[in-house]
């Protein structure tokens, strides 16, 4: 017997004992990671750059025009070498790591590779009602609840149902009444109003 048969003859005897039900329940879990981790590498794949953000820059096999911490700038540019000021703002990790390759192929590269990640994030902003009011580095995966933690949690007078957040995109339209599981992202800004009881 092949060492193939006997690992599915023995799966085969394990599984044996195991109900239906509970095996559809196991398929179904695993496919919802699976779904799950591909919906969180499309959206991390769609973060645009904007003003505070570091990004890495690495230009394989030049280590001269490789960059370890740029800033966006506010005008929403990072310096590189060679090419100056170069305009990032609104753009993906790809589309930067296009727009750069293109660049240092006109003229001075003749066949680029770049990569580009985001190192650090632009900050998001914690008020009212919070023991360490302030600006945070922003972390993936950041709920407000995670953020108030790591403000050093509510004051006494806090109120968990009077929490409004404005996003940086639309900073006249806050959402008020925001819950403790609401996804924070960069630039945003949390208020944590105060309870009357």
């Amino acid at each position: 017997m092949t060492m193939q048969r006997a690992l599915a003859s023995s799966n085969r005897r394990l599984l044996a004992g195991v109900p239906l039900g509970f095996l559809a329940l196991l398929l179904m879990l695993t496919a919802g990671q699976v779904l799950a981790a591909a919906a969180a590498g499309r959206a991390g794949g769609a973060y645009r750059m904007e003003s505070g953000d570091v990004l890495s820059v690495t230009v394989f096999g030049e280590p001269d025009l490789s960059l370890e911490s740029a800033r966006v700038a506010a005008d929403g540019s990072i310096a590189f070498p060679l090419l100056g000021d170069v305009a990032v703002q609104g753009l993906t990790a790809r589309q930067v790591e296009g727009l750069l390759t293109r660049k240092l192929r006109d003229g001075y590269l003749k066949n680029p590779e770049v990569s580009v990640a985001v190192k650090e994030y632009r900050p998001y902003f914690v008020h009212g009602e919070i023991q360490k009011p302030g600006g945070y580095p922003y972390r993936e995966g950041l709920t407000v609840e995670k953020a108030v933690v790591l403000a050093g949690g509510f004051t006494e007078r806090a109120s968990k149902r009077k929490i409004d957040l404005t996003r940086e995109k639309a900073p006249n339209t806050p959402l008020h009444g925001v819950s403790l599981s609401t996804r924070v992202r960069p630039g945003d800004l949390i208020e944590i109003g105060e309870s009357f009881f």
